[in-house]
């Protein structure tokens, strides 16, 4: 373990592994366990404690599991009770609250908003100023843009909490907004600014407030070329698993 020690509160019953590098100004609560080669950067919080802490003298802080290799970027707050697999990063001044879990090499953007009680496929990458809100589920290679907004109240304000899932490989772009409970299939496309009230079958584009089906993902080709965009998966592989060798060869390889 390596830290400048300046200001820095690490719980004695946090388990920290090797090569864990903790910055300035950081706070680790108990029952907190850091994989090893993990950063975490200046002024994080790690184990926030849940609301009873502060009326509950008997309360015990939940387990809360950061896997290896990982970077934790400054003024980052995660709640105690998450799971995180190997390879998670984020940007600045997330905040991930409680029961969330995250499969690996998952990406979250600076200023990201996880309000808890969802779960993450692998490779999800969140961009800046996404905002999840509580029960939502997302699959693996799911790609969110800036200022998308996962809703949850169907008839606000009530006691009700259903959140939209979002299946593999989809994509959802910049200022959409998901409404309580839908649907979005896999190797899907939102269109930026969408506002989705319906779910959406597998491989569609859909566009627009609200937003409507427009086609097969798989006809969206390119001006010039007349190459298909999509499933993207066979054009774009910086940070897959499949880079080098192709999406065809990998899926292959996974499925047996």
């Amino acid at each position: 373990m390596k830290f400048n020690n300046i200001n820095v509160s690490i719980s004695s019953k946090a388990k920290i592994g090797k090569n864990v590098r903790i910055g300035d100004d950081t706070t680790i609560y108990d029952n907190v366990e850091i994989g090893d080669n993990t950063i975490i950067a200046n002024d994080c919080i790690i184990g926030e404690p849940l609301n009873d802490y502060y009326f509950n003298e008997e309360y015990n802080n939940p387990s809360t599991i950061i896997g290896a290799n990982s970077l934790i970027r400054s003024h980052t707050i995660i709640y105690a009770d998450n799971v995180f697999g190997d390879k998670f990063s984020c940007g600045h001044r997330v905040t991930i609250r409680e029961n969330t879990k995250f499969g690996e090499s998952c990406r979250i953007g600076t200023l990201s908003d996880i309000q808890g009680h969802s779960v993450f496929g692998d490779h999800c990458w969140l961009h800046s100023n996404v905002h999840i809100g509580q029960k939502s589920k997302i699959g693996n290679f799911v790609f969110i843009y800036p200022y998308v907004v996962f809703t949850n109240d169907p008839t606000p304000p009530s006691d009700i909490c259903i959140g939209p899932s979002v299946g593999d490989y989809s994509q959802i772009a910049v200022f959409s907004v998901l409404l309580p409970g839908v649907k979005i299939g896999k190797h899907c496309l939102v269109g930026a600014g969408s506002i989705v009230s319906k779910d959406v079958e597998d491989f569609q584009l859909v566009l627009g407030n609200p937003a409507r089906k427009i086609k097969n993902v798989k006809d969206i080709k390119d001006r010039g070329t007349g190459e298909n965009h999509y499933p993207w998966p066979y054009r774009f592989e910086r940070g897959m698993p499949w880079e080098g060798i192709g999406f065809d060869k990998w899926e292959g390889e996974n499925e047996k």
